[in-house]
């Protein structure tokens, strides 16, 4: 039975929970490459044998951080999607409350991108991710008028601009402000819009959109995303 150590956080409660909240600290110190099962267990002051009760190995308990992740992330968006029913509105909060998901909750942000499970191997995630997805499509093909082909060009368009916000939201510092965080927020939210507005040239062959028609370094940022 594990035992809590003298500095352990454990008591005769959720270890597995314990385990999972360790680990994000851990994360925000040290990053997902940084993270092991030894350093969980030493924080939450139990053995390094005690996380194997719960998880298999380091990549099922990341597993269980990812879900976490995802979890926090619906329930950031949740609130702000519940006051509008126009699909506009709806993404340009996603896009709200997806950066500020990152600025306050910096480690389940860098888990949903560089952690890169298998989702066959780990359906739960999917799991939590489906939630998410659903009403991410539902604004986007709302948006398109039933066109597959634009539907996808506006839902990386959209994904492009709001962690592009996010990430130089984060590269500013490792805690930014309340008004940073609310300036970007806004800036990531009217990009959204701005690109609701100009969908229509987002489905067309890049050789019939005009170079006035683009805004300054979108391709680059297109051909960044797709090489990544």
């Amino acid at each position: 039975m594990p035992r809590p150590g003298k500095s352990g956080r454990y008591h005769h409660g959720d270890l597995r929970a314990a385990l999972i909240d360790t680990a994000v600290e851990v994360i925000g110190e040290r990053g997902v490459r940084g993270f092991s099962l030894a350093e969980a267990s030493r924080r939450a002051g139990v053995a390094v044998s005690a996380p194997y009760a719960h998880f298999a190995d380091r990549d099922d308990l990341l597993a269980a951080v990812t879900v976490r992740a995802f979890e926090k992330l619906h329930a950031a968006l949740v609130p702000a999607l519940d006051q509008f029913t126009d699909p506009a509105d709806r993404l340009a909060a996603m896009a709200r409350g997806y950066v500020r998901f990152a600025a306050t909750h910096r480690p389940l942000f860098e888990v949903l991108y560089e952690v890169g499970l298998d989702k066959t191997r780990y359906p739960e995630i999917k799991a939590a991710e489906q939630p998410v997805n659903d009403a991410f499509l539902a604004c986007v093909r709302a948006l398109a008028d039933g066109d597959e082909a634009l539907a996808d060009d506006l839902a990386i368009a959209f994904e492009a601009s709001a962690r592009g916000h996010a990430l130089l939201l984060l590269d500013e510092g490792a805690s930014p402000g309340d008004e940073a965080i609310d300036l970007a927020a806004e800036r990531a939210a009217r990009a959204t819009r701005a690109l609701i507005s100009s969908r229509r040239l987002l489905g067309q062959p890049r050789s019939r959109v005009k170079n006035e028609d683009r805004e300054p370094g979108l391709k680059d940022l297109g051909t960044a995303e797709e090489g990544q």
